[in-house]
């Protein structure tokens, strides 16, 4: 009646022979009676059901022995049941009731029966056995439906035992594939469960781990104040050998009991790893540097000079300072810079230091934590310098930076770590600082508007981009290539130029360029889209681009006024140690008129 849900195989075997079988071919469950249960338990490490003898059966292999005798005896394994107990008194058998727990004592209590008379024994198969050699009737004391009831049982075990398997099975494949090591131990902080990530961390295989306390194989990851006070301990940093992992801890409960503790390990290099890999994904897509450093157009000595430097820069990964007029191709210069090092295929972020008051540059540079204050973005926001993470941050015009954010800015390049605004726990970042500005920061160091100590860590590798006044020698390459690019991007024929090219070099050759190449460019483009106003020639010129015929103007008195007043306010500036907060008390004028003036100047 099994054969549909089981495999049942009668082993008719006791004690050591049995072990032995069951060891060589292992079932699911075992099921036993009297004391080879009792042995098979003790020996086997899979489930023994128990054959359970109850009342009835007793009643009934009883009856059975009174047909074919007088003189009984009932022998049980372990002590006799009460309910036999009180129905021999009850109704005066005078069964003879003995018990038994070894082998030995099954064959004393046979002795004993045959010496007192007794014709017939109900007791379990092994004394039942060793009656009928003692020439006496031995009588089987389980019931059929009593072996029944415990080869249903031994069934319904197996089959919760192969679902469990399988749930560990499953957990473990889990726990295989998972790169964070896992191991769990019992209330004792022996380990029970251990995955191979683990394993490894641990320098053992997991054989040789499970049963051993975790505060033997590792002490500094023990679990031991987890089980004392069942609470969770997240993301500690711990030494292992020549590991540095980040242990989280909690404890296992089961329907409110504890029974355990779990560790969970990350080795902190691939956090590291995964870390930079999200902040790159996160970067902006525009975080590219497009220029290489080829873009330098020029053929100057100063040109040439300059792109020698360059390239003996990206080589290296020291702070660079880029200075130069405004126009003179200053970014161009550091996003080749870039992608001709090692760092090329991460983001390069640029950030204009002048083109922010200074509460907004902070923000902007080294982000905020949400609530930070009003109007701060749900969640937080990263900023330039975690965004730049593995890359190259550029910071133009650094010589605008406000003395306040100079500070925050050498403790960065000090200590490569950034600290958001509302934060307190710092952030490691992996960046290269290009730097540039327009401004003699020197001077600038004299008067109090730039920290000496932060001058010293920008100018670690220093460039010069000359200005355009003073290699006009490039002025007809600069013309055709930007002519090319501009028509490009316009979609509009270069051709009408080409009447007027010796007046265009010739022009442009007195010309004094205070906008450098960026004017260039802008002038070029006026050229190209009035193309069809050429035809005029010379005059035609002086009618797009009337500033080459004229001459430097002699400075007004407004002017003059105003130059005094920059003067002055830089004067203040500097004798408050580049305070503006102290400054615009001063001077009676608020920080945005501050700001304003200072703008004017650059």
């Amino acid at each position: 009646m099994y054969k549909a849900v089981a495999d049942v195989e009668v082993l008719d075997k006791g004690f050591d022979e049995a072990v032995a079988e069951l060891r060589a071919r292992p079932a699911d469950v075992v099921v036993a009676a009297g004391s080879n249960g009792a042995f098979l338990r003790q020996q086997l490490d899979v489930p023994v059901v128990l054959v359970k003898v109850g009342g009835f059966d007793v009643m009934r292999a009883l009856g059975r022995a009174r047909g074919v005798a007088t003189r009984i005896a009932l022998v049980t394994y372990g002590d006799v049941p009460d309910e036999v107990q009180q129905f021999d008194r009850l109704f005066g058998l005078g069964i003879v009731q003995r018990a038994y727990t070894t082998e030995e004592d099954a064959r004393d209590v046979v002795r004993e029966l045959k010496a007192l008379g007794t014709e017939a024994v109900v007791a379990p198969g092994l004394v039942a056995d060793l009656a009928d050699e003692a020439g006496m009737v031995g009588v089987f004391l389980y019931s059929q439906d009593a072996v029944r009831e415990a080869l249903d049982d031994a069934i319904e075990m197996a089959r919760i035992g192969r679902i469990e398997l399988a749930k560990r099975e499953r957990l473990n494949t889990v726990l295989g594939q998972l790169t964070d090591g896992v191991v769990a131990v019992d209330l004792k902080e022996c380990i029970d469960t251990v995955n191979p990530a683990m394993a490894k961390f641990l320098g053992a295989p997991a054989e040789a781990l499970l049963g051993r306390p975790l505060s033997e194989v590792a002490p500094e990851l023990s679990l031991r104040h987890t089980l004392r006070d069942a609470r969770d301990e997240p993301e500690q940093i711990h030494r292992h050998g020549n590991r540095t992992l980040v242990a989280s801890r909690m404890p296992i409960l089961e329907q409110g009991r504890l029974t355990g503790a779990v560790l969970t390990c990350q080795d902190a290099v691939s956090i590291h790893r995964v870390d930079r890999h999200l902040r790159a994904r996160q970067a902006p897509r525009e975080a590219q540097a497009r220029y290489e450093l080829g873009h330098l157009i020029g053929t100057s000595a100063a040109v040439v000079s300059a792109k020698a430097r360059a390239e003996h820069c990206a080589r290296s990964q020291a702070t660079v300072l880029i200075t130069g007029e405004s126009g003179t191709g200053k970014e161009l210069l550091a996003q080749g810079i870039h992608n001709a090092g090692s760092r090329r295929r991460q983001p390069f972020v640029a950030i204009n230091c002048a083109a922010f008051p200074e509460s907004l540059l902070e923000g902007e540079l080294f982000g905020h934590e949400e609530g930070a204050f009003t109007g701060a973005r749900r969640g937080g926001r990263a900023g330039l310098f975690e965004a730049a993470h593995t890359g190259t941050i550029f910071l133009d015009e650094v010589g605008e930076m406000p003395v306040s954010l100079q500070t925050r800015l050498l403790r960065v390049l000090q200590e490569r770590e950034i600290v958001r605004i509302g934060a307190t726990e710092p952030i490691p970042i992996d960046v290269r600082v290009i730097a540039a500005t327009h401004r003699d920061l020197k001077a600038q160091v004299a008067g109090g508007g730039f920290r000496n100590d932060l001058y010293y860590r920008l100018n670690i590798l220093g460039l010069s981009l000359p200005p355009l006044r003073e290699r006009l020698q490039d002025l007809p390459l600069l013309f055709a290539h930007l002519l090319d690019k501009v028509s490009s991007r316009v979609g509009l024929s270069p051709a009408p130029l080409e009447a007027v090219w010796p007046d265009l070099l010739a022009l442009g050759g007195a010309y004094g360029w205070p906008g450098n190449v960026r004017e260039l460019e802008n002038i070029v483009e006026r050229l190209v889209v009035h193309g069809s106003e050429l035809s005029g020639g010379r005059e035609a010129l002086r009618a797009l681009v009337p500033e080459w015929f004229e001459s430097a103007p002699a400075p007004s008195l407004s002017d003059q006024r105003r130059a005094a007043d920059l003067r002055h306010v830089h004067e203040v500036l500097a004798a408050c140690g580049g305070d503006r907060t102290l400054a615009c008390e001063r001077l009676g004028i608020s920080r945005t008129t501050l700001w304003r003036r200072l703008q004017e100047d650059s």
